[in-house]
């Protein structure tokens, strides 16, 4: 199956159980559905699917007060952001309602094929009961098409008088449905192409929409019948609600995500106001550490008593001067290389030069001219410095890794309006998701089965794909010298 519909069939449990959901950074005729809240019903639905796909998580649900609070708090945010979304006329979009319809469709008819095929058909790709002549009938094609319309139907395309009213509507209909794939890929491109579709893809897609439609319109038949058991009806109307809610809150968080962003000068100003975060006591500190350098001092010496940096050993734990040596250009952040550059060996840098991770006093021993990996001019050099960091560890994560200030700075504004407008949009959505509900008891045998159901499957999926790849060679010394 071609990349472009790899996905397509996808059915999630957004009742992610164990890691919470994340609304806000969710990357992915329709839009009338009510997203106003969870009932205990729904909620029991959820966990009943969660208990033969997840009993280890559903476990640690029902013991975890504090896990099961964030999880209905992630589920109550999820559908206030489809309802804001709603009153921004978001699900109104040609677009994101065509979006919408395909939602419900696919997950009309994936749920009906695990329905009705579950038991034979377990370890099968999806709607592979359905027949070639099926697809065909839908197409209104003739039974003698090997890769498409057949010879009579192609002339007829050819003059616009293919196929049946019903068939018309059918092409009409996937146009619309490729055209929203499309397109969603290209919103979620950084560099907002659109993909290129091959005659493949193309086909992949028309192949799936078909299955996708056949089973849809037997799910709804049966449903009118009364034919089906009504809490899978449910199930399948609250997966619909959710997967549709998930990808509003989508649109309508990538809408605000400007509100939230920080300027330089909201970062300028918050340092400003923390005294604490302010570099100036550090940079006057590197200062004076390169007078004395300029002074004649040893700036190996020197580095060993004052440099922050803890590339300054070598692997027997060694001080080494702030000596880096055969250093290729590119390597080191961009100011720092510069000022290195600049200089003729034994020279020092007349000022302290200023980076995201701190202020350098920069010494050139040696350079060299070379190529690079691609055989054009270059060169390496053999540089010692001493680093003052301004890096800074987030005293509510002491597990956290230092960061540049002005990136956590970042992070803070950024996090603290994220949740500010999260709080804002549940308290006015008016969003109610039940808190009194049966979670369903497993035992230490279903959770067994199930971690031998996974193991099987990915035994499978690696038959099927191949073997993993091998890791990928280890470059962590390499890349620390970019963080220098």
């Amino acid at each position: 199956m071609s990349n472009l519909v790899k996905g397509l069939i996808l059915v999630v449990i957004v009742l992610a159980i164990g890691a919470g959901l994340v609304v806000w950074k969710k990357k992915a005729g329709g839009g009338d559905e009510n997203y106003s809240g969870i009932s205990k019903h729904e909620i029991e639905l959820l966990l009943a699917d969660v208990a033969t796909k997840n009993p280890a998580g559903l476990k640690r649900f029902a013991q975890d007060a504090d896990m099961k609070q964030k999880q209905l708090e992630s589920l109550k945010q999820l559908m206030a952001f489809a309802v804001e979304a709603q009153k921004e006329g978001l699900a109104s979009d040609a677009n994101n309602r065509q979006e919408l319809q395909n939602i419900r469709s696919q997950i009309e008819a994936s749920l009906y094929d695990k329905q009705i095929n579950g038991q034979k058909g377990a370890n099968m790709p999806p709607f592979s009961f359905i027949t070639e002549d099926q697809v065909n009938q839908f197409w209104g094609e003739d039974k003698g098409s090997q890769s498409g319309p057949g010879y009579f139907t192609s002339f007829l395309d050819k003059i616009g008088l293919s196929g049946t009213a019903e068939s018309r509507t059918h092409e009409a209909e996937f146009d619309k449905f490729l055209n929203s794939l499309i397109e969603l890929r290209k919103q979620n491109d950084p560099e907002g192409k659109a993909p290129e579709v091959t005659d493949e893809d193309r086909k992949d897609a028309r192949d799936v929409f078909a299955k996708i439609k056949i089973y849809q319109k037997e799910y709804e038949d049966k449903v009118k019948a009364k034919q089906l058991p009504q809490d899978f009806i449910d199930s399948v109307n609250l997966q619909v609600k959710l997967q549709q809610a998930q990808f509003l809150a989508g649109v309508y968080s990538k809408k605000v995500s400007e509100e939230i962003k920080a300027s330089d000068k909201d970062i300028a100003d918050y340092i400003s106001q923390h005294p604490e975060l302010d570099p100036k006591d550090k940079k006057a500190k590197a200062e004076e550490i390169l007078q004395r350098a300029k002074n004649g001092e040893d700036f190996a010496t020197l580095a060993n008593e004052n440099t922050e940096d803890p590339g300054n050993k070598n692997p027997k734990g060694e001080p080494q001067g702030g000596l880096y040596t055969n250093v290729q250009k590119g390597r080191m952040v961009k100011p720092f290389e510069d000022a290195a550059l600049s200089l003729q060996p034994g020279q020092i840098y007349p000022d302290v030069v200023e980076s995201d991770f701190g202020y350098h006093i920069i010494k050139l021993e040696k350079k060299t001219d070379t190529k690079d990996s691609s055989g054009n001019p270059s060169v390496s050099y053999d540089v010692r410095h001493i680093l003052i960091a301004t890096t800074y560890t987030d005293p509510n994560n002491p597990m956290g890794r230092p960061v540049p200030v002005k990136e956590y700075v970042r992070q803070k504004i950024e996090s603290d309006r994220e949740k500010k407008l999260i709080d804002d949009v549940v308290a006015k959505s008016g969003v109610t998701v039940a808190q009194d509900f049966d979670i369903p008891q497993v035992t230490d045998q279903q959770i067994q089965d199930a971690m031998k159901q996974q193991q099987q499957q990915m035994s499978s999926e690696e038959d099927e794909n191949g073997p993993p790849p091998p890791p990928a060679k280890d470059d962590k010394k390499k890349d620390a010298k970019k963080t220098k």
